[in-house]
């Protein structure tokens, strides 16, 4: 028994994703250069406490300590199987500036001094875990900071006497500065980063009429040259949400790492869509007197006339079209091309003001739709157009030869009335789940068997640091108080 359910168990824990997305290496070094701005930004907002203290008859406070520019020359981001992004910053140098006071018996002395912080090391990990809703996260943080050594410039009267206590200075300097490299990043990494991460879509709505579910199935798989993230990709009505979708579709492959980010759909993606669609009920169009086009009103007129002549005096009557989707179409990938398979039923009525509806025929349709999908910024968009087209009776074969004459005429009104309104709604496309300020360019789209895939590089259409203030966390002010009075004191017990 364990035997037989072993492949359904299998199948249960990896259920194929409908949507994938692979970033490479070469996007993630877009991503450094952006990233290694952010770090820079924060890392000059750094706060430290004040140093104070006393050696001998000589009591010294340091405050106000300010980082005035940062050097980060080495800097490196890589993968690390298997969820993990490694930082690395080596032999940088951090310029600061603070105030010095300083009392030796009835000796006050207060002024500015330079510091520079050489030789700082920063190693930092990020682990990648999809959290409870099904979005990507940092999960978690390790961070090491060092400095090799660290100089400061002495001026003024009691300059001397700094010099001798520039090794207890410079040394509490150097220690508060290491402490506080690793808080400022985990901050900026486990909240703000994240926040940026939250701009991604995971569940939300397309139209009024569906939504779609972008939750990833499982953590990121991470290589050392790759970052592939499989989300479900599904499509779901909006009168019923919890509706699941079983997926039978082929799994996408992504085997590219050429391009900064690739991003494969299955069939399974397009037909919930459409599956989606058939359930909310949209997919039927109608048109009635004046909207349908003359010709066609006058060679369906032609072609029932025997049947309106015996309805008689409905023969004026306006004609009314109804065109719906039978069954939820059908989407085909194949490396030739993308299609998409239509059945519906076509009843043409005429409609006598004040009487019901006379129904004249009812016919069957089979259309085949070639599809041409394309990403424009981060939307992906489908432009259909027909291909194939067929009309037969419901009815009897006999009146299924009587409609031949109807297959040129029907065809022309579907590409020149119903495909503008199909595309229209279309047009607008679905987003897919990148974060704000990231878009797609150089799209180029290729087909697979049963996916295709969208090859792109990536460009920041917003920086960083303006999505994070867009979406920054409230504030909660941990400042730390400055232990040196307002005024300048000569009691060395408020020192």
């Amino acid at each position: 028994l364990l035997l037989l359910l072993l492949p359904w168990l299998v199948t249960a824990l990896h259920s194929p994703p409908g949507c994938k997305i692979r970033i490479t290496s070469k996007g993630l070094d877009l991503v450094k250069q952006e990233g290694l701005r952010f770090v820079e930004q924060e890392l000059q907002n750094i706060t430290m406490p004040d140093v104070h203290g006393k050696e001998g008859q000589f009591h010294y406070n340091i405050s106000q300590v300010k980082v005035m520019d940062l050097q980060l020359a080495f800097s490196n981001l890589h993968f690390q199987p298997q969820q993990h992004l490694v930082f690395n910053i080596s032999n940088a140098s951090i310029s600061l500036r603070f105030r010095r006071q300083l009392l030796y018996w009835f000796f006050y002395d207060i002024g500015s001094i330079n510091a520079s912080a050489d030789g700082v090391h920063i190693h930092t990990v990020l682990q990648l875990a999809k959290d409870e809703t099904g979005r990507l996260k940092i999960s978690n943080m390790t961070c090491n900071a060092s400095i090799a050594r660290m100089h400061a410039g002495f001026s003024g009267t009691l300059r001397t006497v700094y010099e001798f206590l520039s090794t207890f200075i410079v040394t509490g300097m150097r220690f508060l500065l290491s402490q506080q490299i690793c808080p400022a990043l985990e901050h900026a990494s486990l909240v703000l980063l994240n926040s940026v991460l939250d701009t991604v879509p995971v569940r939300n709505y397309v139209d009024e009429h569906i939504g779609i579910d972008y939750s990833l199935l499982r953590d990121p798989a991470v290589s050392t040259d790759t970052l592939d993230l499989d989300f479900k990709g599904m499509f779901f009505p909006r009168a019923r949400e919890n509706q699941e979708l079983e997926n039978h579709a082929v799994e996408p492959v992504i085997k590219e790492t050429e391009r900064m980010v690739y991003v494969a759909f299955s069939e399974y993606f397009f037909d919930s869509a459409m599956h989606s669609y058939f359930q909310a009920g949209v997919l039927a169009i109608e048109l009635q007197g004046e909207k349908v086009p003359k010709d066609l009103e006058v060679l369906l007129r032609a072609t029932f006339f025997g049947t309106i002549f015996m309805q008689s005096p409905a023969v004026d009557a306006p004609l009314r079209l109804v065109l719906q989707v039978s069954a939820p179409p059908r989407c085909i990938i194949k490396p030739s091309g993308t299609s998409v398979s239509v059945s519906a039923f076509l009843n043409i009525s005429l409609v006598p003001q004040g009487r019901p509806a006379i129904q004249l025929s009812s016919m069957a349709m089979e259309t085949k739709l070639s599809a041409k999908v394309f990403l424009q910024g981060k939307a992906l968009r489908v432009q259909l157009d027909l291909r194939r087209f067929r009309i037969y009776s419901k009815q009897s074969a006999l009146e299924s030869l009587a409609l031949f004459s109807l297959q040129a005429p029907l065809k022309t009104l579907l590409q020149l009335t119903i495909m503008p309104i199909i595309n229209e709604r279309t047009k607008k496309g679905v987003q897919i789940p990148l974060p704000e300020g990231m878009d797609f360019t150089k799209e180029v789209v290729t087909n697979h068997a049963g996916f295709l895939t969208v090859g792109a590089d990536l460009h920041f259409s917003k920086g960083l640091r303006e999505v994070i203030e867009k979406y920054r966390p409230a504030p909660t002010t941990p400042t730390y108080a400055s232990s040196w009075p307002a005024e300048p004191s000569m009691d060395p017990h408020q020192l």
